[in-house]
């Protein structure tokens, strides 16, 4: 049940530039770009008046205390009061200014990135992971909003603080601040290292998240199978192994963030106490006021934390831009887009063509091949030269062994995947020349296997219906599917089915979903095996009423059983890649006879002619 994620290599990590990452992410920061400059200039005053209170303390020392006037001792003490209390404000109007923009970026994201992947060919979910998708949208965004929110900000107050405080101890005195100095080309190497290291554990570790997500959601999708068929263990060791190895990348980054956090707490405070030494000896020797080594190292202590987060903000820096890596991984992926017609011509305006033969109606497969995007470019197509014409009208089942590429053909009629060569046409118009939104709303489906959505009965029925569609509309529709008892469940057809609709059986689904595609009364019908979950009495109540929206449309239905063939005027045999046979199901019975053996069910051990016989109703 697992699935393999895309690829993310580590070397695309190292190699990648962190601020040209996360520079991406300012088309949806632009527009709350006011309220965080305003933010981080506030929490640059609030870093600032920080750095004022050593020079109170400076003046307190030389002055007041040494002057013992304890007048002065309270005044001071009040400056140092109305400095703390200014600082503690200005840091929390920062944070009030950024959290709501900063939510409204976040949510921004999350709806371009869901309106994309709604956008996104079938042939991208294929190979992707749900569970890498859904990491994306959720753990990566958060990511982003906390960096937006916190490192972004103090990469820059810190740097400024950083600074505005080494340019007051060079001040206060030159020799002690080349001290203070003197850890900072092997921080700065140190980080350089670290960032290069952090930057690939991050990206694994993102995406295990992804791939521990997508055993999660399996699991839970899929727990009837694991109950059913006793496999709890081996799904629980490997979500285990996959856990384990998630905590392990997960350590490796603690040790990284240990390793730079020990270097650069270390030699500042060496620096410091270096500093220390330095100053009370110039103090002794009346070189240095007290006041001023006060105030020296009141200043250093004040750029302990700065210089001490830089690990931390590097950290979460990466983080932050493997999550925007992560994320425009899919933005960048490539969407469906509606085929133009060529320059200087005029785009086709779609408009039934209606002739007494048929010739160019109805729907029409010319020449068409058909390669997935990722088959080897050698490897044979799996559809090769179909050429298939199906009249105005008229409904064509479609025929062949398992494999031989009947689903993958229906797919190509809404262009859930794009033909490799050749067109498709309806009513003489390729469909490549239609916006899919035209397309779809021409062209209904139902799939082998029914997809329900965690919402009502009736909104997973009027969801293939236009704007407007209503009860009406809603109960022609179960009729025809034969799926009254949508009205007998506890809230009638309000009644909501649940995740996947599981809370309903495999042929109640089946049903539900082809009133899904006939409820719109489309033109075009592309049904595959739509009645495959039905029993004997359930199916012949449903052939008798889709006789009847047969009649009305264009159809193309993939058929396994002849109770199916016979809703259809004709026939279609696929086989080899190609259409071997058209006809009518007794004509096929007649003279083909791959037909007759897919038909029969029984790998030729009885003879057809009982089938011909059963079958004549």
């Amino acid at each position: 049940m697992l699935t393999t994620p895309a690829p993310a290599p580590d070397h695309l990590a190292e190699k990648r530039s962190t601020v040209r990452a996360l520079l991406r992410l300012w088309p949806y920061v632009r527009p709350v770009r006011a309220r965080l400059g305003s933010a981080a200039v506030i929490a640059v005053l609030a870093s600032c008046v920080g750095l004022v209170i050593p020079l109170v303390l400076k003046w307190m020392v030389d002055g007041p205390v040494a002057d013992r006037d304890p007048s002065g001792v309270w005044l001071g003490a009040l400056y140092l009061l109305l400095l703390g209390v200014a600082e503690a404000l200005l840091f929390g109007l920062r944070r009030w200014l950024v959290a709501r923009p900063l939510s409204a970026v976040e949510a921004g994201m999350r709806a371009a990135l869901y309106r994309h992947l709604q956008r996104l060919p079938v042939a991208f979910h294929d190979r992707w992971a749900s569970g890498q998708l859904l990491s994306r949208g959720t753990t990566d965004l958060m990511l982003l909003r906390m960096f937006l929110a916190f490192p972004l900000t103090f990469l820059l107050v810190n740097g400024v603080t950083i600074l505005v405080g080494v340019g007051i101890m060079l001040v206060q005195d030159w020799t002690l601040g080349l001290v203070i100095l003197g850890p900072a080309v092997p921080v700065m190497i140190t980080c350089g290292i670290f960032e290069k290291k952090y930057s690939a554990v991050a990206r694994r570790a993102q995406d295990q998240v992804g791939d521990l997500t997508t055993v999660v959601e399996e699991s839970v999708l899929g727990v009837r199978i694991i109950k059913g068929f006793g496999r709890h263990r081996s799904q629980a060791r490997a979500f285990h192994e996959l856990s384990h190895t998630l905590r392990g990348t997960e350590l490796r980054k603690a040790r990284l963030l240990a390793s730079i956090w020990a270097v650069i707490v270390t030699l500042p405070e060496v620096a410091i106490g270096a500093a220390l030494v330095v100053g009370v000896v110039q103090v002794a020797d009346g070189a240095l006021s007290a006041g001023t080594l006060v105030a020296f190292l009141s200043t250093a202590l004040a750029l302990r934390w700065p210089v001490e987060s830089i690990g931390f903000l590097l950290a979460m820096s990466q983080e932050a831009a493997t999550a925007t890596d992560r994320y425009f991984e899919v933005m960048d992926a490539e969407v469906e887009s509606d085929a133009v017609a060529p320059p200087g011509a005029e785009r086709p305006v779609h408009r039934p063509v209606h002739t007494g033969s048929g010739r160019l109606g109805g729907l029409r497969f010319e020449s068409v091949r058909f390669r997935y995007p990722d088959a080897p470019p050698d490897s044979p197509p799996l559809l090769d030269r179909v050429d298939l014409h199906i009249r105005p009208g008229e409904s064509m089942a479609l025929v062949g062994a398992t494999g031989s590429g009947k689903t993958t053909l229906t797919t190509l009629v809404p262009r859930l995947h794009e033909v490799t060569d050749g067109r498709i046409t309806l009513d003489g118009e390729d469909i490549t020349a239609l916006s899919r939104e035209e397309l779809r709303a021409m062209v209904a489906v139902a799939f082998e296997e029914p997809t329900l959505f965690s919402a009502s009965v009736g909104e997973n029925v009027l969801m293939g219906a236009g704007d407007g569609a209503g009860d009406e509309e809603l109960g022609r529709a179960l009729a025809v599917a034969q799926a009254d008892f949508a009205h007998a469940l506890p809230q009638g057809t309000g009644t909501q089915v649940g995740e996947q609709g599981l809370s309903l059986s495999g042929g109640q689904r089946q049903r539900l979903a082809l009133a899904r595609a006939v409820v719109g009364r489309p033109r075009f019908l592309v049904l595959d095996d739509p009645l495959s979950a039905l029993d004997v009495h359930t199916e012949a109540a449903v052939e008798a009423a889709l006789r009847q929206v047969l009649a009305d449309t264009t159809a193309l239905i993939v058929a396994h059983r002849p109770s199916t063939v016979l809703l259809a005027d004709r026939v279609a045999l696929l086989s080899g890649g190609r259409i071997a046979a058209v006809g009518t199901h007794h004509e096929l019975l007649r003279t083909s006879a791959e037909y007759a053996h897919l038909m029969s069910g029984l790998d030729g051990r009885e003879d057809h002619e009982g089938l011909r016989e059963g079958d004549g109703r």
